[in-house]
């Protein structure tokens, strides 16, 4: 798919997802919306735990009051017995997808290396594209070199160093161009399940990844 160009991420939050695990974890009494609900939005993912039948969520001190304004009974402390990686879907099955953009293309040629400290080195005629999402998004360090994406349908790996807000990614199997959408993580395709992949090379739980993803991109919710 391609979009009008911007310089961030996005973080789409499926409503209908989170749904469905509410309803499936409803038997709790206390959800835990920390972190601003795990990166997804806690007044968004308040309100679908309590239609559910969750009575109350734990959140951050300075999202009580908001909470609590929007008629949720909301509490800073306390010990959750809502699973939080059921209701978000974490790693496996996440409801939330993160999405960038290619923003250029370029060809190289055997030898030619990417990124800062040219970490990766061309070793045969190939494509790569610069997308959108680096460190700053929390698309973090560990995964240059090690971690796929989703370009036009198929799985692409990033090469070189992982920049601040910025990938390279090889594209050779593919002919994007440029405002085509790169998924990290998440969605109905290929990249589904890396954020699993993410955990076994960044040695991060996949809460603190989504968390950061969440509160770092451009967040909508979708249904």
């Amino acid at each position: 798919m391609t979009l009008p160009l911007t310089s961030s991420t996005r973080v789409l939050v499926d409503a209908s997802v989170l749904r469905r695990r509410a309803a499936a974890v409803a038997g709790g009494m206390l959800a835990d919306l920390r972190g601003d609900a795990y990166g997804h939005g806690a007044l968004e993912a308040a309100r679908i735990v309590s239609a559910a039948g969750v009575p109350e969520v734990l959140v951050d001190p300075d999202q009580v009051d908001r909470l609590r304004g929007a008629g949720i009974r909301a509490r800073r402390d306390g010990v959750p017995d809502v699973d939080a990686s059921a209701l978000y879907g974490i790693p496996s099955a996440p409801a939330m997808t993160l999405r960038g953009q290619v923003m250029s293309t370029k060809r190289l040629l055997p030898g030619d290396a990417v990124s800062y400290g040219y970490t990766y080195r061309a070793e045969r005629e190939s494509t790569v594209a610069l997308v959108t999402g680096g460190y700053a998004q929390g698309i973090v360090r560990a995964l240059s070199n090690r971690a796929l994406v989703e370009v036009g349908g198929v799985l692409c790996p990033i090469v070189g160093r992982v920049a601040m807000d910025v990938c390279v990614v090889d594209v050779s199997a593919v002919d994007p161009v440029v405002g085509d959408e790169v998924v990290y993580f998440g969605g109905t395709g290929p990249a589904r399940d890396q954020l699993e992949n993410w955990v076994r090379v960044s040695g991060l739980t996949a809460g603190e990844l989504v968390t950061i993803v969440g509160l770092k991109g451009d967040r909508e919710w979708t249904e």
